[in-house]
This record gives structure tokens, sequence and C-alpha cells, in this order.
């Protein structure tokens, strides 16, 4: 049985993420890429389906983990009657190959440790032909070699020599103070001969260099630098090295409510979520990584604005059917497991607003358009100008009757005044004042059908009596004053209306509104926002009080999932997720913001310290 979501780590090379218990073992792997089939998938079963223990004999928990520095390299701490012993768990950087290390490494006295691997490609419907390698192994006691072949997929793995256990692997070894044993499994095309063992002292070096020097410019102030600095990590970790696309996580069909079917794959490269985050990196000075994603950007849309999609592989890839795995069961039974997600074919003109958003602060701090990135830019409003009367399914892609959501209609406003400073203000070309004028009958279409006078506060979509988390947006986009009464009512029936035990909702799934069945937790994205608009609006005491507790729901090293159980304490949905991790950077961003000038009440929007 898979453990709690919160007890699982992750390691990633940038390409690809596993994710490790605090039982010792690797219960979630894709090779070569965040989207491949699995190797490893007993998260989404049990250890019929695929996982990689390495753990002293007898052991179930570890005593202690962390990160090695600002690395994603996880060190685990286990402590016997025997002795204790460290287990480095990393996917190596900058090689460029498929690698996970395991190194065991004795602390103290005499432990003797067990290993179970069991692998199962391709989501667990293939059991692979597996043998022992002699040209592959060393000339050492562990220097063994397995190597596993189903379809396309093989994997080599080095270490102590592994006995056949039905349709696991098991090796057993002691180790004393002073000593270390490897334990390496690589990737490989199954055409392809085995790559050769890496040098393990030197990948755990490199690794740890390559993630220091990444973050080297991370600022340390402020009361939750800590907790700013691992979500950025956890960002960067999310982004594919060669490719430049951002997953929104490193799983699937991590349930939103245990047992259900709101079950999810994450996978891929949702515009929204990979231009929040380029936004997130930008405020913190990585102007590489947004030319890159703007490249990336530019690659996956090229052609007709009218063709463009929601959310796109990492390469850019298009097609995501989206179809149900037989041979996983799911997280503690909550079925169906799906791969792909149709939400791709779906209209969502928020979409529009955050790529335009992201692109105007890729320029202000110095990435200059090209003679590609300004023309699609122009390109965008024109498709949305296009669709103005087209109905969507909002930003949180509902799969029930597509509607005028307000928060929608406001990122729409958002585009096109984005398009609007870049003439005005950066002396680019196109039709300013015809987008003036459709910017100026958004703001009136909006006032009139997205607020509600006789509930005074702002709707979920035109003529509803809902409130949405989303509208907590409407000031960070520059809608309106964070203040202004019309947004203060609209906090406060958010209050009211999707507040659960101190946490948000994203909206009523009693509503019906999503056209789904079922429950949902709080989402922490949205708490997130409520603590950026207390500070913004001058409830400096109730944004810390709130960040605080949010801040602390991350597991033992710094990682959120999609949403969290109140009455249970537990994390629920797919983990790391990238918009709870954005997320907290803007919301301590915005306290820190406000800190600063707390004597001089809220921030106004054209105040250049609100940005």
């Amino acid at each position: 049985m898979p453990l709690a979501i919160e007890d699982y780590a992750l390691i990633g090379d940038c390409h690809t993420g596993a994710l490790v218990g605090t039982n010792g073992s690797i219960d979630w792997l894709c090779l070569p890429r965040f989207d491949s089939a699995s190797t490893f998938a007993g998260l989404l079963g049990d250890d019929e389906h695929g996982h990689w223990t390495v753990r002293p004999v007898g052991a179930e928990r570890c005593a202690e983990r962390h990160y090695d520095g600002d690395s994603f390299t996880l060190v685990t701490r286990w402590v016997t009657d025997d002795g204790e012993i460290e287990v480095i768990d990393l996917m190596p950087m900058g090689g460029r190959r498929a690698d996970i290390i395991r190194r065991v490494r004795g602390v103290s006295g005499t432990v003797r440790v067990e290993e179970v691997l069991r692998i199962r490609f391709d989501y667990a419907a293939a059991i692979p032909w597996i043998r022992q390698s002699r040209s592959q192994r060393g000339t050492g006691e562990h220097e063994h070699a397995l190597i596993a072949v189903a379809g396309p997929d093989s994997v080599v793995v080095r270490g102590p020599r592994r006995h056949a256990d039905g349709f696991a692997h098991r090796s057993a070894f002691e180790i004393s103070a002073g000593e270390t044993v490897d334990l390496v499994m690589t990737w490989f095309a199954a055409h392809e001969p085995p790559p050769p063992m890496p040098d393990v002292a030197r990948s755990i070096d490199e690794t740890r260099a390559w993630w220091t020097n990444w973050a080297q410019h991370l600022d340390g102030e402020g009361p939750y630098a800590g907790a700013v600095r691992r979500s950025l990590l956890v960002l960067r970790a999310l982004t594919h090295q060669d490719t430049a696309g951002i997953v929104a996580a490193p799983t699937t069909s991590l349930p939103e409510s245990f047992g259900g079917d709101r079950n999810w794959d994450y996978r891929y490269v949702w515009l929204r979520d990979a231009s929040l985050t380029l936004q997130a990196l930008m405020l913190h000075g990585f102007a590489v990584e947004a030319e890159e994603w703007r490249d990336w950007l530019l690659r996956a849309i090229a052609g007709d604005p009218a063709d463009v999609q929601i959310m796109y592989g990492l390469g850019g890839e298009r097609r995501l059917p989206e179809w149900e795995v037989d041979t996983l069961p799911g997280y503690l039974g909550a079925s169906p497991v799906r791969v792909g997600n149709g939400a791709y074919t779906q209209f969502q003109g928020d979409v529009f607003g955050e790529i335009m958003l992201a692109l105007e602060q890729a320029r202000m701090i110095g990435v200059g358009e090209d003679r590609v990135s300004w023309p699609l830019q122009v390109a965008l409003l024109g498709h949305i100008e296009a669709n103005l009367e087209r109905d969507d399914h909002g930003i949180w892609e509902i799969r029930g009757v597509p509607r005028r959501f307000t928060q929608s209609r406001a990122m729409v406003w958002a585009a096109f005044e984005c398009g609007i400073r870049a003439v005005r203000d950066h002396g680019l070309p196109g039709p300013v004042e015809r987008w003036e004028g459709i910017r100026d009958e958004l703001r009136r279409e909006i006032d009139a059908h997205g607020f509600n006078e006789e509930l005074g506060c702002y709707v979920q979509y035109y003529g509803g009596t809902e409130v949405d988390a989303s509208l907590l947006t409407l000031p960070q986009i520059g809608f309106i004053e964070p203040d202004d009464p019309r947004m203060l009512g609209t906090v406060a029936a958010i209050e009211r209306d999707l507040l659960r035990d101190g946490l948000l909702l994203r909206y009523r799934v009693e509503s019906g509104v999503d056209g789904l069945e079922g429950e949902e937790h709080p989402f922490l994205a949205c708490s997130f926002w409520l603590v950026q608009q207390y500070a913004l609006s001058g409830r400096i005491s109730d944004a810390r009080v709130l960040m605080e507790r949010l801040v602390g729901l991350a597991n033992d090293v710094g990682l959120l999932s999609e949403e969290y159980d109140t009455r249970n304490e537990r994390h629920v949905g797919n983990t790391p997720q990238a918009f709870s991790h954005l997320a907290l950077v803007r919301a301590a961003d915005a306290i820190d913001r406000a800190r600063k000038h707390e004597d001089t009440g809220p921030l106004r929007l054209e105040d250049p310290r609100a940005t």
C-alpha cells in the first residue's frame, strides 16, 4: 500500500522525477521523461505495480531526511539497534542520462540492509525479461548487474548481486561505519547497448554544484525565505532542461478526493501554470529561463492562432488524448488512473491573459522582442478579438457547460491591456485604438454582468450568484484596486462561502458548475491568493497568520501538493504541485512588500511597490 502523499520526497534531473517514501521505497518513476510511461507505479496501486526499496532489515520508517543544500539530492537517515546509515538518493544533473543513484553509507555500527526491486514498465502492463549481465558487472563484491527489457524500454541496475523472488529481485548486505555501497539504475532504449556505470562520487558532487550554481542568485531575506527558496527550486525541477516546458506536477491521478474519480494527469505544460511559474521566476531574477520559455511558447503555438491549446506536451506535442489505465487500481483505490488530459481541447479565455502578462514581464526585465515574438502576440490578440463572444470552461477546466466566467473575462481584459502598454510604452506596432476600445468595453461588460449589486460582490460567472476563489486574482492583474469596496465585498463573500477550516475551496462543488460528482478539498493556491489579497489591502496581520499556517503545511522537505484535507491533515492531489509553490512565492513577495511599507496603508496598483 502506498504511503500518505506528504510522506514522499522528489528527486529529479529536470527531465523526469521520482518520488521516494519515508520507508525507503521509490514508488513513482517515469523514464526518461516526466510524461513517459511508468517504471515504478506502486504509488497508484501497491508493491506489485513496481517499486525499489532500500532500507535496514526490519525498519519501516526513517529517522530523518533532508535535501543536500539547494539540491534535490535526498539524504535519508536510518537508526537501528545495530547502528546508523544514510541513504543518498539522486538523479544526477548534467550528464543527460537517465540515472538513479542510491548510495548507502555506514555512519556507525554495522547495519544489515535489504533491497527489493520490482520493475514494471508501461504503467505496470509489461513484466520485463530480466537477466544477470556478466559484461556489465564490475570486479568488486557489490558490482553485479541486472538488465531488464520490455518493448522499447530497458534498464541496467548495478550493485549487490540480486536473486529472483517471484517477479521481484532482492539483495541483502551488511555495511559498517565508513563503508559505502552504490546501487545505480540507468534507463536506455532497448535497441541500444547499456550505458557504462557512472562515477557515483563525481555525480553527487556535480549535482550539488549544478543546483548550488542555479540557486546562487536567490536572496535569503524575509520570514519565508526558506520556503520561497525551496519553492523556486521545485519550479526549476519541474522545468524540462532541454525544451523548457514546465510540467504542472510529475504525477498523474493522485486524487482530489480519496476514493473518488477526480483524478487527472498533470505531467503536461499548461500555458497558464507555466506563465505564472515564469512570472515567479522572473521576479526573482531568472531572465534566462524567461527567454527559454518564450522560445518554447513560440514553438508550441506556431501556426494559426485559432489552433492554440491550453496545454501541450513537454516538447510542444499537441495531441494529449485521455485514456484510462486498467492495469493500475489507483491511489488507495481512487480510480480511474488517467493518462493524457482531455481538457487540452477546451477553450479557456484566461490563458491568453496569463501569456500576455508573462511576455510583458519578460519585456520589462530586458528580454527583447524579436521578429516572431511580438507578431505572435498581435496574432493572439486578433484571435481573442475574433472569439470575444465565445463562452469558455474557465480557469478550473470545468467539464460542465461553458459560461462567461468573470475571471476569464478579466484575463481577456488584461491581455488587451498588455498589448496597449506594449504599443504606448514600448513603441511596438499595433492597432492600439481598436484594442483600447475592446478593453474599455470589456470593463463595462464585467462591471455590468460580473458584479452582483444585491450581493455586493463579483460572481463566478455572468448571471450567477456563486463566488469563486479565482476572483482574488482581479487585483493581481490590475483590474481593480485591492481595497476597492467591490473587491472587499467579494473577499467577504469568498470568506463566508469558501473557507473550510480556515483554508479556501476553489468554488462550491455543490453548485454543479463543474459537471463532476464528488467533493474536493481546499486548494492551496487559492489560500495563497487570499494571503496576497490580505497583504495588498492592508490586512497584513491576517496575511501573516494565514501564511504561517500554509507554509506549515509543507512536508518535511518543503513540498506541497495541490490540495489539503483539513479534517485528516493530509496532502491531497498531484505532488509536488507547481501551482501551489508559485502561489507561495507570490504570497511571500506580497507580504514582504507590504511589510516594508506597513505605515503607508494599502498598496495602490499604480505604485511600483505593488508589482
